[in-house]
């Protein structure tokens, strides 16, 4: 062996290197996969799709209605739709979402939808949420696939911190046939 292919070796060895290292970086500061278990976002995602989650997406931008979130409850994790945000009375009657007492409409839900009523009294207590309102710094976070839906209804869920938000869900990798952009 001479000097050039031992020389050749190591320029080869540290173009692997570089590739691991930047990759590893990327996923660890960038973006992360994410396997979807169980069927609370329904029909949006399904269980066992693989999607890619921005973990620095809000670090530049706000958490913006019907984002689609990755986030940390009670030591899981689970992925849900921003519904409500800070400042809002958020309150469902007879199936209709009510953002500050004006009707808004969930065009990401299939027609036929059901969501059971509830108020915002019902999620948060008078202390936590003054005067009615989504306290700052928290948000209401619903499933798609409403009647099985473990989210911000359920009295262990409740509202969640922005803290808890570990990134914003925007491209399925899995299954391939659907592969694409996640709204």
């Amino acid at each position: 062996m001479d000097l050039r292919e031992i020389s050749e070796f190591f320029r080869d060895l540290s173009i692997y290197v570089i590739t691991f290292v930047v990759i590893a970086l990327i996923f660890i500061f960038v973006v992360a996969l994410q396997p979807i278990a169980g069927n609370s976002m329904v029909p949006t995602l399904q269980e066992g799709d693989v999607v890619l989650v921005s973990k620095f997406s809000y670090r530049f931008f706000d958490i913006k209605r019907n984002d689609i979130v990755t986030l940390n409850v009670n030591g899981k994790s689970y992925v849900k739709r921003v519904i409500g945000l800070p400042g809002e009375d958020i309150k469902f009657i007879k199936n209709i979402l009510y953002i500050d007492e004006n009707p808004y409409t969930e065009n990401f839900l299939p027609k036929g939808t059901a969501t059971s009523g509830f108020t915002l009294e019902d999620v948060c207590k008078e202390n936590e949420c003054p005067n009615g309102k989504i306290p700052d710094g928290k948000y209401l976070v619903l499933g798609d696939n409403r009647p099985e839906s473990e989210d911000s209804r359920t009295k262990t869920f409740g509202l969640v911190s922005k803290d808890q938000i570990k990134g914003k869900v925007f491209f399925k990798i899995w299954p391939f046939n659907r592969l694409g952009k996640v709204n």
